[in-house]
């Protein structure tokens, strides 16, 4: 496990250093590109026979990986409580009902519209996927990934109002589409569909117990924080809350994702301001955006390097292109289009609705979550599907979003 750490983290520094020295791309994006132009040309040596051994090495390494548990399990709940840490929940609270609408109805709305868009489309490009398979792409493909675009949204001077919002939103869509995708998976492995009534109680516990679970966790880390005056003990004590708090959530059975987002905004809110010294709260932001930093770095890494171990071919590359029309589609028509329909209700700047449906990026965790679907032929495809709309968001999408928040953007009159 050492060994595979280490060599991660070792291809990870190695590539930032590539991105920040010759390629100068925002260094998730700029990870992610170079670890798919290395994979891509290790393919490429050894089809001509000069890999030596290179790509099987690169496919050992991947595969010794659980990547599927490394996010679920490990990363996730420190990615999301940093991200969390660092959102002002009194300007959020303004924008509490439009992120709820877009994190909660649009999750809903783009799962439904991605999914029997795909039952629609794919029989025309020669695949076929069940229906509850083709929800699953869409429960998996929904949730946003605000990680490599708030940067650029900073960068290119994007409206606050505007940057609360896409952060909000993505904190916890991630959440309802971890409970929404794990509903469906449970319906696929129960081979019964539960009536709408089980479905609507089974989602109410894991994503309302995962709120409720959430605020118990961030009021008793709070105390104890306010308690104590040693930035080291106060360190460990927000680390051991994530850490502690994930794998008793995922004991209770409610949404540790959403309870993590939950945390974070108590701890990064009230814990900043009521409970730590200025000398605390210092280390403690410096801990959490390092920390951020690096797992986001060995995350994109990994989305890059695993093009070698995806199975592709001609017609699922064809049905690939149709994922990501129909994504953007649902993206649209889900978030967009009532944007820009309720601007007044919304209160968004002008050209916000084209913001936030080209912004909406996918990231590792709809990989992850493909790769935790059952083996078998429908996972390979639904896999191979989901990278490609990753792929294409991160890189496609991730680099134009600055030129379009600075064209399109501009401040309510």
């Amino acid at each position: 496990m050492f060994d595979i750490a280490a060599a991660c983290l070792v291809v990870t520094a190695l590539l930032a250093y590539v991105n920040h020295r010759f390629v100068g791309l925002p260094t998730t994006i700029g990870v992610m590109a170079t670890a798919l132009g290395f994979s891509l040309a290790l393919v490429l040596m050894d089809a001509i026979g000069i890999g030596y051994g290179m790509r099987q090495y690169e496919e050992t390494l991947l595969r010794s990986i659980a990547f599927s548990d490394v996010l679920m399990q490990g990363m996730l709940s420190f990615l999301l409580f940093a991200g969390a840490l660092h959102v002002d929940m009194s300007e959020l609270k303004a924008y509490r009902w439009q992120v709820g609408v877009l994190a909660v109805l649009g999750t809903l709305l783009s799962t439904l519209v991605v999914g029997y868009g795909m039952w629609i489309v794919l029989p025309l490009v020669g695949l076929k996927l069940p229906l509850l398979y083709c929800l699953l792409f869409g429960a998996l493909i929904s949730p946003t990934d605000p990680i490599a675009v708030m940067g650029i949204l900073k960068s290119a001077g994007a409206p606050k109002e505007l940057e609360l919002v896409i952060a909000g939103e993505s904190l916890f869509n991630d959440g309802v589409g971890v409970v929404i995708f794990s509903l469906l998976l449970g319906m696929i492995a129960g081979g019964a569909t539960p009536t709408l009534g089980h479905g609507m109680a089974l989602l109410l516990h894991e994503a309302g117990g995962g709120l409720l679970f959430g605020f118990a966790l961030g009021y008793v880390t709070f105390r104890l924080l306010k308690s104590v005056d040693n930035y080291q003990v106060e360190v460990l004590l927000t680390l051991a809350a994530v850490a502690g708090g994930y794998a008793l959530a995922s004991q209770l059975h409610v949404s540790g994702p959403l309870a993590m987002v939950v945390a974070g905004l108590m701890i990064g809110n009230h814990g900043r301001a009521l409970a730590m010294s200025d000398t605390t709260r210092r280390y403690v932001d410096m801990f959490w955006e390092l920390l951020d930093g690096i797992l986001n770095a060995v995350l994109f890494v990994l989305v890059g390097m695993e093009v070698l171990v995806i199975s592709f071919s001609g017609s699922v590359l064809l049905a690939a292109s149709v994922a990501v029309l129909v994504t953007l589609l649902a993206r649209l028509l889900t978030v967009g289009v009532p944007v820009a329909l309720l601007r007044g209700l919304f209160n968004l700047p002008h050209g916000s609705w084209q913001v936030l449906t080209w912004g909406g990026l996918r990231g590792g965790i709809s990989v992850a979550l493909a790769l935790s679907l059952p083996i078998g032929g429908e996972r390979d495809t639904i896999l191979a599907l989901t990278y490609c709309v990753v792929v294409f968001s991160i890189l496609g999408q991730g680099i134009t979003i600055g030129g379009l928040v600075r064209k399109a953007v501009t401040q309510p009159a």
